[in-house]
């Protein structure tokens, strides 16, 4: 994803997903071709979770979906799309999206975020009793309980949404999917029970991505800004680092870790922290941070959907 060499564009490359999820595809990428300024590009088949985040974004937008992460990133640096929704962090289960890869070298934005209440729905083709559910992994086991108490037979698959569609492609008596509520509209099956999770704060963050920063205006309430760096390979460089955070009163929401490449020699950081630069604090902590550190790479400022203090 290199600026030098452009993928081609093919946001929507999904031969892999059943039938129906493809005929929908198609509809949906023929309409965002038409109106690419209200399109939202993101990752997964047709009434996914992420397609969720769309539609409670952005109501009016119209929806990409696309194939990988990539290729909804793409989908906005080659203009199919104003903006891409991913998903980068879930509540049960961490990171999601290596977006500290991706979009450092997309040349992207990050203008806002939403969050999404994970809830799992089982569906089906027909009234016969569900014996199979098919589903992605995660979901199948964020709804064992219920599965098992059921005697119900859970089958991975890749994709949640792409489960249902398989379903409504195969109509096979007793074969069931978990997935959004909106799996089951798209692809005309029965919805037999909701909120089946074994768990009820399944909660994921999504960062809004556009090809340009959008400022904060004043008054909208609290503000995060995202941002990448390196620390020097020194003794308690990140300790010296994270020095200004603390003594400017700057408060660090989030600071994850991670290795560029094999050499284990570099390390580089995830971090989110609350406020933006122009305020006097915040542009203290990051001159003492650029100081004690080999490069910073800003990623965003915006409203933040939930205030975190």
């Amino acid at each position: 994803m290199h600026g030098g060499g452009q993928r081609p564009k093919r946001p929507f490359a999904m031969e892999n997903y059943p039938a129906p999820a493809r005929a929908l595809v198609a509809e949906m990428a023929e309409k965002a071709a038409t109106d690419p300024a209200r399109a939202v590009a993101y990752q997964g088949a047709p009434g996914a979770n992420s397609h969720l985040a769309a539609l409670g974004y952005a109501p009016d937008c119209v929806p990409l979906p696309c194939f990988s992460f990539e290729d909804a990133i793409d989908a906005v640096r080659n203009g199919l799309a104003a903006r891409a929704i991913i998903p980068i962090e879930n509540s049960l289960h961490g990171r999601v999206a290596d977006m500290h890869f991706l979009l450092p070298e997309s040349g992207l934005r990050i203008v806002d975020e939403y969050f999404l209440r994970i809830r799992h729905c089982l569906m089906a083709a027909d009234t016969v009793p569900v014996t199979s559910a098919i589903s992605h992994p995660q979901a199948l086991g964020q709804c064992r309980h219920y599965l098992r108490e059921r005697g119900i037979q859970p089958v991975s698959y890749a994709d949640t949404a792409g489960a249902a569609a398989l379903v409504a492609e195969r109509r096979t008596p007793g074969e069931g999917a978990i997935a959004p509520y909106l799996a089951a509209e798209l692809y005309g099956l029965r919805l037999i029970a909701e909120n089946i999770e074994d768990s009820d704060d399944n909660m994921t963050r999504f960062l809004v991505l556009a090809q340009e920063p959008r400022v904060p205006q004043p008054g909208v309430g609290p503000v995060m800004t995202t941002f990448l760096f390196e620390v020097k390979n020194v003794p308690a460089a990140l300790y010296k680092a994270m020095g200004g955070f603390a003594t400017n009163g700057v408060n660090m929401t989030k600071l994850e870790s991670y290795q560029r490449g094999a050499s284990f020699a570099a390390t580089e950081f995830y971090c989110d922290i609350e406020g933006m630069p122009g305020d006097p604090a915040i542009d203290r902590a990051l001159a003492e941070l650029e100081f004690h550190t080999k490069w910073v790479r800003m990623l965003g400022s915006y409203r933040q959907a939930r205030p975190r203090t």
